[in-house]
């Protein structure tokens, strides 16, 4: 339940702001503030909600919950007009919009809220309408700093809106004792939470559906490549059959015609290439078939395990009652725990696969390269790249006291091979090192490193151990 028009202006009369001091301003949640004001001996907590079907203001007479940490819009608040002085606290006509004008020594500020369900907002403007903050930055209306909001200046398009039959409202009769500002702040305390959580939840929903559905999009076009790539051993099958005619084939012939479990095939050929070089060609595309092969499979059982995280996401999002974790999960992506929080490490780019006690880190372009090697290594890291062409970085975490396994090399060396420019030729050399040797290019490109003390290894990629690896991806 949202204030309507004619509450609003009750509780603003029983509030009676105009002359009053902002004392402090303190945010709760990403959608809650509460400014403290002082008159006449009287000190009060006015609580703004924008929360989707609980949006209102009015006087509240609970305790108030503080962040963990000072959130931004009542730090900017706090600066502009805590200490200021209201002359003015007022609904513009009967749209829900409250205007707040504060004085503070030479400055002047309007703080407009709006209290509309879809598309409530805090605005604190100039004297003129140029927007310095908001408390939910909506670019796209200009709620931004920089922006100008103006609502008093009535447009073509609101005008011709307000000619249309509007809805009639009353002030509500809501159960309780004193004013209706103690009438609201108890029916908020009551069911206020609920609204709150079901559209927090609406919101959860809203953002892993839209997950849901692209993953779920990619994944069906992933399985359809998948598919158009399993006949890769037919093109296998047409080099051995060009090889064991090729006494049959003409150098114009344009086709092989023949026959295989007694069944016709009709196999094309180019005049101008001889049948061995044709033959070659298949073999060509059939290893660049497989290749390829894997790689789709690759991509599939990372969106199965992606579909798979957003769906338990979801899940975990929809079973949280409490509105202010649930907003927080909400803001921080829902990646935290509701059973307690923990400052998350700063995410890692690139690819992770833990092996055993063993962890590899994959960086798959000159960005990820770099930033791993500026801020995720350490020296004692056993650092592979592939020897003459461009691609990955490898980097096997160093284990005190430990030499690194064979086993885990070979892991660290087709991964270097496989994510770099030579994975078509099935295998390759590379060079590997501790990341304390490594150099950096004077004015090269961004991540290049030159390698001293290193170590070579050739390294034919091995199916099974590639998916093998990815089970072991984190």
């Amino acid at each position: 339940m949202s204030l309507n028009w004619k509450e609003i202006n009750l509780i603003l009369e029983e509030l009676d702001l105009e002359g009053a001091q902002i004392q402090s301003a303190v945010q709760s949640a990403f959608d809650v503030i509460i400014l403290r004001v002082h008159k006449k001996g009287e000190t009060k907590q006015v609580l703004v909600s924008l929360s989707s079907g609980a949006c209102r203001l009015h006087e509240t007479f609970r305790a108030v919950p503080k962040s963990e940490k000072p959130l931004r819009f009542a730090q900017f608040l706090s600066s502009k007009v805590v200490n200021g002085w209201i002359t003015e606290a007022t609904q513009l006509g009967d749209n829900r919009i409250i205007r707040i004008v504060v004085k503070r020594q030479d400055s002047v500020f309007r703080l407009y809220i709006r209290l509309w369900s879809n598309a409530a907002n805090f605005i604190v403007t100039d004297e003129n309408g140029s927007v310095l903050d908001a408390m939910r930055r909506q670019p796209k209306r200009g709620e931004v700093t920089g922006g100008r909001y103006s609502p008093e200046e009535t447009t073509p398009e609101q005008i011709k809106a307000s000619e249309k039959p509007k809805r009639e409202y009353e002030v509500r009769d809501l159960p309780g004792e004193g004013s209706f500002n103690k009438k609201i702040d108890a029916f908020y305390a009551a069911q206020g939470g609920q609204l709150s959580l079901e559209a927090l939840r609406e919101q959860a929903r809203k953002n892993c559906e839209g997950s849901l559905g692209r993953i779920s999009a990619a994944l069906e076009k992933l399985r359809e490549k998948e598919a158009s790539f399993n006949d890769a051993e037919r093109l296998k099958n047409y080099g051995d059959l060009i090889l064991s005619n090729i006494a049959a084939i003409k150098p114009e012939d344009k086709w092989l015609e023949t026959e295989e479990d007694g069944k016709k095939i009709r196999i094309e050929l180019e005049p101008r290439v001889s049948p061995s070089a044709m033959a070659g060609k298949y073999y060509e595309q059939y290893r660049k078939t497989k290749s390829g092969l894997a790689d789709i499979q690759r991509e599939i059982a990372a969106g199965e395990r992606e579909l798979k995280e957003v769906t338990e996401k979801l899940e975990r999002l929809l079973s949280e009652t409490n509105p202010l974790i649930l907003a927080k999960l909400l803001k921080s992506g829902g990646v935290a725990r509701a059973t307690g929080t923990s400052k998350k490490e700063k995410a890692r780019p690139g690819l992770s696969f833990k092996r055993g006690d063993w962890l590899i880190i994959v960086g798959r372009d000159a960005g990820e390269n770099d930033e791993l090697l500026r801020r995720h290594v350490k020296g004692n890291d056993l650092w592979l790249h592939a020897r003459d062409y461009h691609g990955s970085y490898v980097f096997i975490r160093y284990r005190a006291g430990k030499s690194v396994p064979l086993d885990i090399l070979l892991d660290a060396g087709n991964l270097a091979i496989f994510y770099s420019k030579g994975r078509n030729n099935g295998e390759g050399d590379l060079f590997y090192t501790s990341v304390k040797y490594l150099r950096r290019a004077k004015d090269g490109p961004k991540g290049l490193v030159i390698p001293t003390q290193e170590k070579n290894l050739h390294v034919k990629i091995d199916e099974e151990r590639l998916r093998t690896l990815e089970t072991c991806r984190i």
